[in-house]
């Protein structure tokens, strides 16, 4: 992925209002985020534990997507894969990511789903540049070009409901 501007991120935003992109806590080290290893920029709201931010470049086009997820997390013992990088995790370390879908059927509270690293670290998981907590990654037959395929295939197909 490119490195990305405030201002391209805060533009991005699809399923919310531009006033609250305007608002958005936009994380401040962009200039140090591993841009060539990172297939979106996801980023949890310091100021509010339950509401995450994608953004991706899709359908030849940058879409932000604020995203929200339960407070309450899994016991400890409790394991969950990703849906998107299918790294394994223990306790809450997978969370069910909701998004308003864009336009008109999000303003009639209409939303799609996909359970997803709670830390939005898919992209380092698949590329074994950040091992999980206490959970794992199953050894696969696939290559890492071939994961990173199918990590943003997934992400794709997520971003894609969000519009239809």
């Amino acid at each position: 992925m490119r490195a990305l501007t405030e201002q391209e991120i805060r533009n991005s935003f699809v399923n919310c209002s531009k006033g609250e992109a305007k608002r958005l806590a936009i994380p401040r080290d962009l200039d140090e985020r591993p841009w060539d290893d990172l297939d979106f920029l996801g980023w949890r709201d310091p100021g509010a534990p339950d509401r995450s931010y994608l953004v991706a470049e899709h359908a030849g086009r940058l879409v932000g997507v604020t995203l929200r997820f339960p407070s309450s997390q899994r016991g400890f013992l409790h394991r969950s894969m990703c849906s998107l990088c299918l790294t394994t995790h223990r306790g809450g370390g997978v969370s069910l990511m909701t998004a308003r879908k864009a336009g008109a059927a999000g303003r009639d509270g209409n939303s799609v789903g996909v359970y997803m690293c709670t830390d939005l670290a898919c992209s380092l998981y698949v590329r074994g540049r950040k091992v999980p907590d206490s959970g794992s990654r199953f050894e696969e037959s696939l290559t890492v070009e071939e994961q990173i395929a199918r990590t943003t295939g997934l992400l794709s197909a997520f971003l894609d409901k969000l519009s239809a």
